[in-house]
């Protein structure tokens, strides 16, 4: 190509040429022009030729490079035909092997197809029996129409006589009003306001004796409904047995780690002690550590910590303190996660962020072996529930709830008062702007602020649910036995007491007097003073029951 480019400017050359010497001198230059014809002449046919040959030897290159790569691609082609058998008789081997083994499941999930298919029948069948069904109501309501339309009109015909009746009663009325007046003397407001008088005084008398009845009647049935109410809030409440310890136990590996623990002359388990707040008890019991305190809190810091320090490997005074300041502040990140999942399951919206995490710090604090925050949670579907059942709106069942949530909050206050629990929570919660009825309802949960609402007293009842129903409370055996012994001897300790017998976990006390020292009336008034002395001087769950049993037995044998 660029030989023949070169070729034609030679002639473009040699034109050029030839016209500029045309100019100068036709005659002078006629041979020299001729001369350079000639030798243009030549030059293009050497041209051509060579132009020629480049052209064959460039096909026959082109020639050469398209059935090399024609040759290649039938090689390609034939390798990937090859692999694509190979990988379909891998898959098919698969498949067939699969298929052996899974005959079982394959086999079930034939017969489910089946029996989706029939059950698709059997729907398509109830369809078209519905659709049948349909139709015939169709034709009912249709006929209905008809005969409503013949009713309507019949109406529209006795409507009118009717209008023409009471036309002319009015006009009859009108007529016996005048000749009323003429006989009474008296005009027709007149009449009317004496009429009025005697029906108020009437209707007043009927109102007074119905309230009456009403209010005894409210009286015979009050207990009937509220132990009613009672049992179906607790029935439609399912709540789980919680125990609750002062100490945890965590597992080691191996009892090699309790000497790293303990640290040289042991400043490590020192260390830990005065990090966490709690105490560590490394005692004989293979490949476990004892934490102890009283603040779950504590424990759980201390036991996150531990964890991490064996898996670190690193146990000294000064890495102690970096894990246990970490483990704290992630513990607060997690109290914090918590309080939020908690508000979002009871849908109380609206909570401050500072009571969001009194509510997680109850999930580590335990109130007589019942976890804190199972405990709330469980009042306030417990408020829900009896608000529900006691037909409140639902601005006052939700106010329920969040009241029964947030009735213990004064037990985990991070300030140190003298105040009761339930009167920090109410100042707690105003001071966190929540509404006076939930202040009331938390301040007044033990009976320490006046109630003023509806929604305290529901509070109240269903803590004691919460708190009274077996199982929710644990006491160690010694301190349950110190209780049951101190009820029967504050009963024995009355006059005319025979026997105390404490039963049901004690929750019923039974006491036995000496008829002929104790009367009747007596009975009824040593039951109260039993049951008031309990009440001031003894600490329990829930309520005992004070049963007084007086009876005269007159024995004599025949001989």
């Amino acid at each position: 190509m660029e030989i023949g480019i070169g070729i034609a400017g030679l002639v473009v050359g040699a034109i050029i040429s030839y016209l500029f010497l045309q100019m100068g001198g036709k005659k002078a230059q006629q041979a020299k022009i001729d001369e350079m014809n000639s030798k243009a002449d030549l030059v293009v046919k050497e041209a051509r030729l060579t132009a020629s040959r480049i052209t064959d030897e460039a096909q026959t290159k082109a020639d050469r490079i398209v059935s090399k790569a024609d040759s290649k691609n039938e090689s390609i082609k034939q390798k990937k035909i090859s692999e694509a058998k190979e990988r379909f008789a891998g898959l098919k081997s698969d498949f067939e092997s699969y298929k052996s083994t899974h005959k079982v499941e394959i086999k079930e999930r034939e017969m489910e197809i089946v029996k989706l298919e029939n059950d698709l029948k059997d729907k398509q069948s109830k369809f078209q029996s519905r659709e049948d069904k349909l139709k015939n109501r169709l034709e009912d309501i249709e006929t209905r129409e008809v005969e409503i339309k013949t009713i309507r009109e019949n109406l529209d015909t006795q409507i009118r006589v009717i209008n023409k009746k009471k036309e002319e009663l009015e006009t009859a009325n009108e007529k016996h009003i005048k000749a009323l007046e003429v006989v009474s003397k008296l005009s027709e407001a007149e009449a009317k306001e004496q009429l009025l008088e005697a029906v108020k005084a009437k209707a007043e008398t009927d109102s007074m004796a119905l309230i009456k009845n009403t209010i005894e009647q409210a009286k015979i049935t009050a207990n009937k409904e509220s132990k009613k109410i009672v049992i179906q809030t607790i029935q439609r409440m399912c709540a789980e047995y919680t125990i609750e310890n002062t100490v945890s136990v965590f597992n080691l590996d191996s009892d090699d780690l309790k000497g790293q623990i303990i640290g040289r002359e042991g400043r490590n388990i020192r260390a830990l002690e005065a990090a966490t707040g709690a105490e560590i008890v490394v005692d004989d019991t293979p490949e476990a550590i004892v934490i102890s305190s009283f603040d779950p809190i504590r424990r759980e810091v201390c036991r996150l910590s531990l964890k991490r320090l064996v898996a670190d490997g690193r146990i000294h005074p000064a890495r102690i303190e970096e894990v246990v300041a970490k483990t704290r502040k992630e513990l607060d990140e997690q109290i914090i996660e918590i309080g939020e999942r908690t508000v979002i399951e009871l849908d109380i919206h609206g909570l401050d962020a500072y009571l969001v995490k009194m509510v997680g710090r109850m999930r580590f604090r335990s109130s007589y072996g019942q976890n804190l925050l199972k405990h709330s949670i469980e009042t306030a579907h417990l408020c829900a529930a009896m608000a529900a059942e006691l037909g409140l709106t639902p601005k006052q069942v939700k106010m329920a709830k969040r009241g029964g949530l947030l009735h213990d909050i004064g037990k985990v206050s991070e300030e140190d008062t003298e105040l009761s629990h339930a009167i920090l929570g109410m100042k707690l919660c105003e001071k966190h702007k929540e509404h006076a009825v939930i202040c009331n309802a938390v301040g007044a949960h033990h009976d320490e602020v006046e109630m003023n609402n509806i929604i305290s007293p529901i509070v109240q009842a269903c803590d004691a649910i919460s708190g009274a129903r077996p199982g929710a409370r644990r006491e160690i055996l010694e301190s349950y036995l110190k209780r049951i012994g101190d009820l029967e001897e504050l009963a024995m300790a009355h006059e005319g007491v025979q026997k105390a017998y404490a039963m049901q976990a004690g929750r019923e006390l039974r006491v036995i007097v000496e008829s002929d020292k104790v009367s009747d009336q007596f009975a009824d008034d040593l039951s109260f003073m039993i049951s008031q002395k309990i009440q001031d001087e003894m600490q329990y769950p829930g309520q005992v029951k004070v049963t007084v049993i007086r009876e005269k037995r007159a024995v004599s044998f025949a001989r």
